[in-house]
């Protein structure tokens, strides 16, 4: 009896552990299962992909820049075709040797091949480097049927930037090179060998437009990571096409013309609409240089040469405007009602002020002085006497009004903006306070008064059609709406006065710029003399008698024809004396080339992108 239940208790015992032992076992299986079903069915797309990226490789194919060309379709920037070879680390089994193979079709200098195997110690192994990009037809066929005896060589085209008419466009367009750290972490397209991005002009300023996108290449690699065929492949897309206003033909006369100068600037606008005809900029340079690659002590010899040929002194170079800056004076005191056209002041040959003598350029006198006299024979007396009545704040104010005193976004970057100065300009510059006699000698552009070309060039079309001209050097494309310039906040009757009196500068007796008269019959021109003394020496002395950077600088502003504004005009040359000898003659020429030419009055060339889509919308309409 004892032992029969003793037999059933073990029997009991070792059922219970059968069981734990099973149930634990079934558990097991069980969080199996389940681990095996997250991982093969919920979480698949994630391990999948994580899978994807073990095996593909992608690498991205750089896209061709977009052209430039003028408004009349005359290329500016195209590219050409440079035939590489190069290096790819992780598909060679030995880079020395594989170099060494490839120094039997093309010269691998010494250097070239360290260079070589410096970049493959620190770069990614997946990342090519270049051994040659100036290879003959004759070796590029050579080096393409031994490709595949060269472990991990490989040859491509490559487009490199090339610039016609170089030295003339060279401050309009700009030029391209190699992408700095900022850049390159900015977009990974950067890091490919020999890829260029924008780094002055046109070139910096529409950089987005014309880099074009990125294309790729997916490769199948193994678990060491080298490449085992290609998998698919996405083209990459060449930037886009753009049309300057700028007429090439007209641009490189204006470059001529300014050739025996040593340095010098003039930039013409449409008058109507803002359009830069003409961005000439001397001493100048040539893009096509910096890129086929200067070494550093030819760029460090170039940027530090004095006359500055990297410098777009059309929008970078700050001068005092002199008497060309009349017309803002004028303006501010008709706005402010101090004069009238009819407003006298008497000119002795200078003015008395808190114990100071400021002389008018006439010693003996202009006598008697209204505002129409005052613009024609350029009396500094008549200017200083409305200065010191408005005040510099008003003064500044009408600057600005007019386009002084600021830079345009208008793709053209690195512009200076000049300076209208201000009592609070002065005290958080120079930290001391204004003094009446700075107002004074603001009235006819000198002092802490400073503008640029471009400025100037904007200034005279916005007084020739009273319009709020801004600068543009890219065409809209067809699609693109353009709006009309907005009528600017003066009284049309006092910039008809003032255009009066810019009249009678170029085409009355006595003017100060009889020698800026059109040769064209039936067209005048309408503009203003200008010379900013730069340096004290130059009071009562002749040019001839001084050292080239003592003597003044001479401008002159215009616009034509005088009766229906085209053509706006302005001129800088730097230290060349007064404006009515050095610079109105510049502006005639150049004014009368774009008479004579006259471009707005054909049709300009019309981008490939613009063509495209005009055509596309026309279909959706129905146009046909």
């Amino acid at each position: 009896m004892a032992a029969s239940e003793h037999h059933i208790r073990r029997n009991r015992r070792f059922t219970r552990r059968v069981l734990m032992l099973g149930a634990g076992q079934l558990g097991l299986f069980g969080v199996l299962g389940w681990r095996l079903r997250q991982l093969q069915v919920l979480e698949a797309p994630k391990y999948t992909l994580l899978a994807e990226e073990n095996r593909i490789n992608i690498q991205l194919l750089a896209p061709s820049r977009g052209l430039i060309f003028d408004r009349f379709g005359k290329p500016v920037a195209t590219n050409a075709d440079a035939m590489r070879v190069f290096i790819v680390p992780d598909l060679s089994k030995d880079i020395d040797e594989s170099l060494r193979q490839l120094g039997r079709v093309i010269d691998v200098p010494d250097a070239v091949r360290a260079r070589v195997l410096r970049l493959a110690r620190r770069q990614s192994p997946y990342v090519p480097i270049i051994v040659a990009d100036d290879l003959s037809w004759q070796q590029f066929a050579q080096v393409n049927v031994l490709a595949p005896t060269l472990s991990g060589v490989q040859t491509d085209i490559l487009s490199v930037r090339q610039y016609h008419d170089g030295e003339d466009m060279a401050h309009i367009v700009g030029y391209v090179g190699a992408a700095n750290r900022a850049e390159v972490n900015e977009d990974p397209v950067t890091r490919l060998p020999g890829f260029r991005v924008g780094k002055s002009g046109v070139e910096l300023g529409f950089e987005r437009k014309l880099r074009g996108k990125a294309g790729i290449v997916k490769l199948e690699v193994d678990a060491r990571g080298h490449a085992i065929r290609k998998l698919d492949t996405l083209q990459s897309q060449q930037g886009r096409e753009l049309v300057l206003t700028i007429d090439r033909e007209i641009q490189n006369r204006a470059m001529q013309r300014l050739k025996d100068l040593r340095r010098a600037a003039v930039v013409a606008l449409d008058a109507r609409t803002g359009e830069v005809l003409v961005m000439a900029s001397t001493p100048s340079f040539d893009p096509n240089a910096i890129i086929d690659g200067l070494k550093p002590d030819q760029w460090a010899s170039m940027a530090s040469l004095s006359d500055d040929p990297l410098t777009n002194k059309a929008i970078r170079g700050q001068y005092p405007p002199g008497s060309t800056f009349k017309m803002v004076t004028a303006l501010a005191g008709l706005e402010a009602g101090v004069i009238t056209p009819k407003t006298k002041f008497f000119c002795p040959g200078g003015f008395s002020y808190s114990n100071a003598y400021f002389g008018c350029w006439k010693k003996r006198g202009h006598r008697s002085v209204q505002l129409r006299k005052g613009l024609k024979e350029s009396c500094d007396v008549f200017f200083y006497n409305v200065a010191l009545r408005i005040g510099i704040s008003k003064l500044s104010a009408m600057g600005r009004k007019l386009g002084l005193g600021q830079t345009y976004e208008f793709g053209m970057p690195q512009q200076k903006p000049g300076v209208m100065p201000t009592p609070g300009w002065k005290r958080a510059t120079l930290g001391k306070p204004w003094y009446g006699g700075e107002t004074i000698i603001a009235g006819i552009g000198q002092g802490f008064v400073l503008t640029t070309p471009l400025q100037l060039a904007v200034m005279t079309a916005r007084i020739a059609t009273g319009r709020e001209i801004v600068p543009r050097i890219v065409r809209a494309s067809p699609d693109e709406p353009v709006e009309a310039p907005k009528m600017l906040d003066i009284d049309p009757e006092y910039l008809e006065l003032v255009r009066e009196g810019m009249w009678a500068v170029v085409n009355e007796g006595g003017g100060t710029a009889g020698r800026a008269r059109i040769p064209v019959a039936g067209v005048e021109m309408a503009g203003k003399t200008g010379t900013s003394q730069v340096n004290t020496a130059s009071s009562g002395r002749k040019s001839s008698e001084l050292k080239w950077e003592q003597r003044d600088h001479g401008l002159f502003v215009g616009y034509a024809p005088a009766d229906n504004p085209r053509y706006a005009v302005a001129a800088i040359i730097e230290h060349g004396g007064s404006g009515s000898r050095a610079a109105a003659p510049v502006v005639r020429d150049v004014m009368t080339a774009l008479i004579e030419r006259d471009p707005l009055s054909r049709p300009a060339y019309v981008a490939r992108d613009g063509a495209r889509k005009t055509a596309r919308q026309k279909r959706r309409r129905g146009e046909g």
